[in-house]
């Protein structure tokens, strides 16, 4: 095996079935207790156009995409020609014998053999999996997964279609991708970020939810659509994105715990509503699934170029926090987090994602969920018959009273407003609501999260990074290491409130630092500037719309 991981990549044109595929191939994997990590290519079409689904699988733990690939599932000659140069020295092309192509390290498969057309999918699943080791049984149990709700008739076609190609791939052996076996398999959920982002909105308390569709973030609302019944929760699709978040507000000033989800030209669309839940301090979730822009850009590709918009979002200043989760568990974690925060300092909290761990399945331990708390918008009424929403405190939080629970008057102004709520143009009292709003920014920073160092503090390189690119930014630095050098990873999923007693001194003992992003002009690195003086020069910086990968990092840096 090559190097207790293998890069399984499964390419074709979109309608061809190839997430399913993927899928079925990695619920498998994961059932058999491996580690996975999924990357999505897909272009912005119904049909046709070259898509991939590639999965890294190992053994131990893996964290980040690989570009190389060691078993190449062709479904189309489209594919082969795309991605042979991608393969590893001792890589193999599975495919159909009837594409009429040849090769060294070509596997044809007689398709129209071993099933019906429309059954070719499966096939492709036998022979991949008997290849790299899964048992027959295994996969026909994750196949009824996700065929057993369409019918006993298709089960069974699938399931004989499948061990066909099991038989085939087994009496046409080809050694060298066997994954080790396990006696125990620890017990694991296939999940991607944006349901896990579901999930942790679900447990943190969620009531409503609206949305306008836009790539990639419709699934999250998707996700919670499927569970809206059971949970007692209200997804609403809106004509558009300004209704969207406008409803939200409305839904938590009422007492729903309320999120949106948009990608950044639906979040454009949004700002104004932003400054809404800041002015009238109601509590608000909005999640960036970030893609490139500007304008429409690539629907489906990844990026991380929106930092500096969700920051500067909404007119007029306000506080804010900013969570960018770097795995799947820090999509649920986050998600609750960021729930916790808008309740507690009522107004506007972001989750910053993408588009590449949105659609990333990794395996995952169940989250312990029995023992978490919900969040339980407003406040109890106090004795006193004087009730004033926003009445100034030390802390710059005011007493939430939900309208219609109690016998006080709740008011509310989108205007500068008095203690009551009610509109003013007194400039003193302006000042000193601006001065109450902001002084819930030190509550903010003494709960941010701290980043995350790997290695040494004094290291001689100190890599830099935020958000979902995590895995990769680790991998390429142990990768370093185990090259003798001492190489550290500094990695934030809190961007914002930055806190410099958290990261100056690691940033100042490092030899030297380097900021890794996927965007142009390298976002984080010129915040970190712009809050500390410390100026980042060497940057390694992605902005093709791919995501950032561990070869590619180490190609950037000459290594």
């Amino acid at each position: 095996m090559r190097d207790r991981d293998l890069n399984i990549l499964i390419g074709g044109e979109a309608g061809q079935g190839l997430v399913t595929v993927g899928q079925i191939l990695s619920k498998s994997l994961v059932r058999k207790g491996y580690s996975i990590v999924v990357t999505q290519s897909y272009q912005s079409r119904i049909r046709g156009g070259h898509n991939s689904f590639a999965i890294r699988v190992g053994v131990d733990e893996v964290i980040a995409p690989r570009k190389s690939v060691d078993l190449l599932v062709a479904l189309n000659g489209d594919t082969v020609i795309q991605h042979r140069d991608h393969l590893s020295p001792e890589g193999l092309v599975i495919l159909d014998d009837s594409f009429g192509l040849s090769g060294d390290s070509f596997l044809k498969v007689p398709f129209s053999e071993l099933s019906e057309k429309r059954f070719s999918n499966t096939v492709a699943i036998g022979v991949a999996g008997a290849i790299i080791g899964l048992d027959e049984n295994l996969m026909a149990g994750t196949l009824d997964y996700y065929f057993g709700k369409k019918g006993a008739s298709l089960v069974e076609k699938n399931r004989d279609a499948l061990v066909r190609a099991v038989k085939w791939a087994t009496e046409n052996s080809i050694s060298g991708f066997m994954l080790p076996d396990f006696s125990n398999p620890p017990r694991r959920l296939m999940m991607n970020g944006n349901e896990a982002i579901s999930l942790g909105a679900l447990t943190s308390g969620l009531r409503f939810c609206a949305f306008y569709p836009m790539t990639p973030s419709t699934s999250i609302v998707l996700n919670l659509a499927g569970h809206a019944e059971r949970a007692g929760i209200i997804v609403e699709q809106a004509e558009d994105e300004i209704a969207a978040i406008n409803m939200a507000v409305g839904a938590s000033f009422a007492g729903a715990p309320s999120m949106v989800a948009t990608s950044g030209g639906g979040f454009a669309l949004m700002v104004e509503g932003v400054s809404l839940a800041a002015m009238t301090e109601t509590p608000i979730v909005i999640v960036v699934a970030q893609r490139p822009g500007p304008a429409t850009g690539l629907p489906t590709r990844t990026e991380q170029a929106d930092l500096e918009f969700v920051l500067h979002s909404g007119h007029g200043e306000f506080p804010r926090a900013i969570f960018s989760p770097g795995t799947i568990e820090e999509c649920f974690h986050l998600t609750r987090r960021a729930f916790e925060l808008a309740e507690r300092y009522q107004g506007p909290v972001f989750l910053l994602t993408d588009q590449f761990l949105a659609d990333s399945y990794r395996a995952v331990t169940p989250f312990g969920i029995d023992q978490l708390s919900s969040i339980r918008a407003g406040e109890q009424a106090s004795e006193t018959s004087n009730y004033a929403r926003y009445a100034i405190t030390e802390n710059g939080i005011s007493p939430r009273l939900l309208p219609g629970m109690t016998e006080h008057l709740v008011v509310a102004d989108s205007d500068e407003h008095t203690e009551e709520g009610h509109i003013t143009e007194d400039l003193t009292m302006r000042k000193r609501m601006v001065e109450k709003r902001r002084r819930k920014e030190r509550g903010m920073r003494s709960e941010v999260v701290p980043p995350d160092l790997v290695g040494e503090e004094d290291a001689d390189l100190l890599l830099l990074s935020w958000g979902s690119s995590k895995g990769a930014v680790t991998e390429a630095a142990s990768l370093m290491r185990s090259d003798g050098l001492n190489a550290s990873t500094l990695h934030f999923s809190q961007i914002w409130p930055l806190v410099p007693e958290n990261f100056m001194d690691i940033l100042r003992q490092a030899e030297k630092v380097i900021c890794i992003e996927s965007n142009a002009t390298g976002q984080f690195a010129r915040l970190i500037r712009r809050e500390t003086g410390f100026n980042i020069e060497e940057k390694v910086l992605r902005y093709d719309g791919l995501p950032l990968t561990p070869e590619y990092i180490l190609r950037e840096m000459n290594r």
